[in-house]
This record gives C-alpha cells, structure tokens and sequence, in this order.
C-alpha cells in the first residue's frame, strides 16, 4: 500500500502507520480493506473485530497504534508492554517517540 508522504509527517498517523508497517502481525492488515489513505480514514470496527482472537501482545500493539491516532479509538495500559518481546517494545518506543517526540 502506498502511502502518501505527509501522512508520515503528520503527529497522528506518523506513530500508528510506524506501527502497521513494522510489526509483523500488523502489517498484514496495512491495507484498502482497513485503511482509506486518501481520504484520512481507517476501519477501526473491523480491525477490533479481527483481533478478538489474537494473543495480548498482538492485542496491545493494535490498541497501541489506533491510541496514538486518536486516543479515544483504543485504550491502552503501558503495563501491558509487559506481554510484548524486545522486539515490538522497540517498536512501541519509536511509535511512541514519532508521535510525542519533538
């Protein structure tokens, strides 16, 4: 999926779209059947849906990525990271940092 360059420049999509190409469970769901890039909007319903049976840490990661969008999509604990290997807990640092970072 291509996705347009001030997307990533934007505070709010910079950290979720970090997450959605980074992280492997994630990144099979980067695409138009959740995300309409153009016109600013994701399937939010849809994705919740579709992770009802996954693991906590796959769970964390996806409210991690709608949270930093917009916090009322997702609720997330940070003691949650404790489910996460040291993979994805760096990928949650760098998503974190792109969207609070200066």
């Amino acid at each position: 999926m291509k996705i347009p360059q001030g997307l990533m420049k934007d505070r709010h999509w910079c950290g979720m779209l970090h997450l959605f190409r980074n992280q492997d469970t994630l990144k099979r769901f980067l695409t138009e059947q959740y995300f309409d890039l153009e016109e600013g909007s994701i399937r939010v319903v849809a994705l919740k849906r579709l992770a009802r049976p996954w693991s906590q840490s796959e769970k964390f990661m996806l409210n991690l990525a709608l949270h930093l969008f917009n916090e009322q999509l997702a609720k997330v604990s940070l003691s949650d990271m404790d489910y996460l290997d040291t993979r994805n807990k760096q990928l949650a640092f760098e998503a974190m940092k792109l969207r609070f970072g200066s």
